[in-house]
């Protein structure tokens, strides 16, 4: 996935590996985002296309959570508009934005450790039930059908994260990975048509690792997701990307596909470390 060839039309072009990335679905335009005296992000734009997976990376303290707080309406910039599916985006709260069909992963692990898998799972179809609080209280009629689809849904997830025998377990006797991997399960329970992914391998071993990359590049290849995801080992995202852009200090400092973010004289000096001005 290190090359891409370029666009065969202004809306999709083909990958090297046969996947079609299709057009701009989100584009942030001069987002910037200011805590009292501190700029988190300054007068950033870049886009995330229907079908790939965009990683944004950056130094400790780049901004890349904040970026990606902004996408998910936790954070609404000062400055700058946010657009999803050719439409500006206007200030949203995040259930508002789940329901439009984005949803994420959190840095923190956030699952109820008292719950189990299954039920921490079936949190993400919340903005999908219908049903009212009597029924869902009686659990009759309307509400005990709709559960029990909801139910199915979750169960095809288990099944595709391999997680079967931990379904009943309460999440909090769970080691770190599998952890990490019951948060995607409830992301992808809300079937997003964009999934935010923040360091998703973070604390993992190298086995851990290895199977993380494999079922986000199955969500995309799979479910034709498209992804967005931040992470600091640079070989994973090497991998796995279709573009990625690059911030430091608040600012963009690189945007492209993998091979030019390598050869890319100052995101090299960003994470070596050089002085800057």
């Amino acid at each position: 996935m290190n090359d891409m060839s370029p666009p065969t039309s202004p809306d999709s072009y083909q990958t090297p590996d046969g996947r079609t990335i299709g057009p701009v679905v989100m584009e942030m335009k001069n987002i910037t985002l200011k805590f009292g005296g501190v700029v988190a992000i300054k007068d950033i734009s870049f886009d995330i296309r229907e079908g790939e997976i965009r990683a944004i990376i950056g130094p400790n303290g780049a901004g890349k959570s904040s970026m990606l707080n902004v996408i998910s309406g936790f954070y609404v910039p000062q400055e700058g508009e946010v657009w999803f599916r050719g439409a500006r985006r206007p200030q949203m709260k995040p259930y508002q934005v789940a329901e439009q069909g984005i949803a994420r992963t959190f840095q923190n692990i956030a699952l109820f450790d008292g719950m189990s898998v299954l039920d921490n799972i079936m949190t993400g179809r919340l903005t999908m039930m219908k049903s009212g609080l009597l029924s869902q209280a009686l659990w009759w009629g309307r509400a005990e059908r709709e559960e029990n689809e909801h139910r199915a849904q979750v169960e095809k997830i288990i099944d595709f994260l391999e997680i079967q025998n931990i379904r009943k377990t309460p999440v909090g006797r769970l080691p770190y990975g599998l952890k990490k991997r019951v948060e995607l399960a409830r992301a992808l329970a809300a079937e997003p048509k964009l999934l935010l992914l923040d360091e998703p391998m973070a604390g993992m071993n190298v086995e851990e690792k290895e199977d993380m990359s494999r079922f986000i590049l199955d969500v995309n290849d799979e479910f034709g997701t498209t992804i967005a995801l931040i992470e600091h080992d640079m070989g994973v995202v090497m991998d796995l990307s279709d573009r990625v852009v690059v911030m430091d200090y608040g600012k963009k400092i690189g945007d492209g596909t993998p091979d030019e973010i390598r050869n890319n004289q100052a995101v090299i000096d960003a994470y070596l470390g050089v002085a800057h001005d």
